[in-house]
C-alpha cells in the first residue's frame, strides 16, 4: 500500500480522522510503501506549514515499518500521470508492485488502472476495513 503525502500529513495533523485511520490500518495490516520523494515532500510541507510537527514526523518515520520504493529508470513504465511531479510516485508504486495507492490527489484519482488500485482514504477504509 503506497500512502501518498497528503494522507500522511492529514494523519499527523488529525490522528482521529479518516486519513489517520488509514495510516493506522496500513501499518498494522499491510506493508506501507513510500518513496524518497514522499519523505522529502513530507519534510518540506510539514517544515513550512507546521514546523512544530517535524519532531512528530521524525518519530513516525523512525517507528513505522515501511518499504522505501524507488521509481526505477525514467521511462521504465508506460503509465503516465498528468502532474509530472507525481510521476516518480506512480513509477515507484509500479516498480514496487504496490496493490493500492491511497491518495486524495485528483491526478491519481483520474487514472484508470487495475493495479495499483487508486483509492481515496474513505474508499480504502470501505474496502479494507476500518
Amino acid at each position: 500500500m503506497l500512502v501518498d503525502t497528503n494522507v500522511v500529513i492529514s494523519a499527523l495533523l488529525f490522528p482521529s480522522s479518516t486519513p489517520g485511520a488509514v495510516v493506522a490500518e496500513v501499518l498494522t495490516g499491510h506493508r506501507m510503501v513510500v518513496t524518497r520523494w514522499i519523505i522529502d515532500e513530507l519534510y518540506e510541507v510539514v517544515g513550512r506549514k507546521r514546523p512544530d510537527l517535524v519532531a512528530a514526523l521524525e518519530t513516525f518515520l523512525s517507528h513505522c515499518d515501511y518499504e522505501l520504493a524507488e521509481p526505477g529508470p525514467a521511462g521504465h513504465h508506460d503509465t503516465t500521470i498528468a502532474d509530472k511531479d507525481d510521476q516518480p510516485i506512480l513509477d515507484a508504486a509500479l516498480t514496487a508492485n504496490a496493490d493500492v495507492i491511497v491518495t486524495g490527489d485528483k491526478h491519481f484519482l483520474s487514472l484508470d488502472l487495475s493495479r495499483p488500485r487508486i483509492l481515496t482514504p474513505r474508499a480504502y477504509l470501505d474496502a479494507y476495513g476500518g
